[in-house]
């Protein structure tokens, strides 16, 4: 009878996880649209499946009302474990993808576009296998949350010992001395959490003019903080 029960039990919790695995794809090809296209979206799906069960089989729903509710955060921070493992910024690229971008910052002055990764291999004097590799880890690297970026690498260790309402207090104050629409497009990429493409078809924007706000916002918080 109890053995009974309980397989009735797991049944049942599997159907509720079944039930949001729209979601849970949904939620997968989102993070997938702002990736590059070395990241496969059936293994952010699968990270994802399996932590929405792992969640079913011990939801309580005397504690939590709603399931997604409670399941959705965590099912999206298991994707972002799942990127942060990959290991994208070591030491070596974390150089290369700072001198990668302010190699762009001066051919963008000189030429108003980007240059190509031929281009930036020739002006670095890197191999460009190499160019490619830190372009896509500076790619994954700006889908993890703000607290992510300021606080992983060398710039972030002062980051350490401020408290999270001070960091949250600076991120307003830096983003109150950017014009509205530069506001909005770091709205619009974090907590709305649309895609560059997305981003430019709203406001009418590049995606590579994008990016480089985006780049500057993370620049000027961490000096205000003395990153």
């Amino acid at each position: 009878m109890i053995r009974a029960y309980t397989q009735d039990l797991k049944h049942k919790e599997d159907e509720l996880a079944i039930q949001y695995l729209p979601a849970v794809k949904a939620m997968a090809f989102r993070l997938k649209e702002r990736l590059p296209s070395s990241v496969d979206y059936m293994d952010l799906s699968a990270i994802g499946t399996e932590e929405l069960i792992k969640l079913a089989r011990r939801y309580d729903e005397t504690l939590n009302d709603s399931f997604w509710g409670y399941a959705k955060k965590r099912v999206y921070g298991a994707m972002l474990d799942y990127l942060r493992s990959l290991d994208i910024v070591s030491r070596s690229s974390r150089k290369l993808i700072k001198a990668i971008d302010y190699a762009i910052e001066e051919y963008r002055v000189l030429h108003d576009e980007e240059p190509s990764n031929e281009e930036l291999a020739v002006i670095l004097g890197e191999d460009i296998e190499k160019i490619h590799e830190a372009r896509i880890a500076s790619s994954i690297y700006t889908v993890m949350p703000l607290e992510d970026q300021l606080q992983v690498g060398d710039e972030g260790l002062a980051l350490i010992n401020i408290e999270k309402e001070e960091l949250v207090d600076v991120i307003k104050t830096v983003l109150e001395s950017y014009a509205e629409r530069e506001q909005m497009i770091i709205q619009l990429y974090y907590f709305e959490e649309l895609s560059l493409k997305e981003i430019s078809d709203v406001l009418g924007i590049t995606e590579s003019r994008i990016s480089q706000i985006h780049k500057s916002v993370i620049h000027k918080i961490k000096e205000s903080v003395g990153a």
